[in-house]
């Protein structure tokens, strides 16, 4: 089992910067796949960004491609996405999930931004 906790969360104005956490514990590895989703009010899950194991190649959403960035510190199990320029319709709940073709998939609790002036 892999437990994750986000964290990084809160409200923010418009054109301002927040940065998100993911912690695993349990039964960790590089070589999970570490991605971001967000879901707003009424909205569908979306996909935001994600950074590969091993070789930490990252992929982004079109609607933040250019504002945030994906990266990992390995040696302290975290995942980090920076949001720079942030936007009102960034508003939802940001959760991570960390997955793997042999190790299954797991998610964290989510951690609210909220982006209003």
């Amino acid at each position: 089992q892999v437990q994750l906790v986000e964290s990084g969360g809160g409200v923010v104005q418009p054109g301002g910067s927040l940065r998100l956490s993911c912690t695993a514990s349990g039964r960790t590895s590089p070589s999970y796949t570490m991605i971001w989703y967000r879901q707003a009010p009424g909205k569908d899950y979306e996909f935001v960004a994600q950074i590969s194991g091993q070789r930490n190649t990252t992929d982004y959403g079109d609607s933040v491609k250019g504002r945030f960035t994906i990266s990992r510190d390995s040696s302290k199990m975290t995942a980090y996405l920076q949001m720079n320029s942030l936007k009102p319709e960034d508003t939802a709940v940001y959760y991570c999930k960390a997955t793997s073709p042999l190790r299954g998939d797991y998610w964290g609790q989510g951690t609210q931004v909220a982006v209003s002036s």
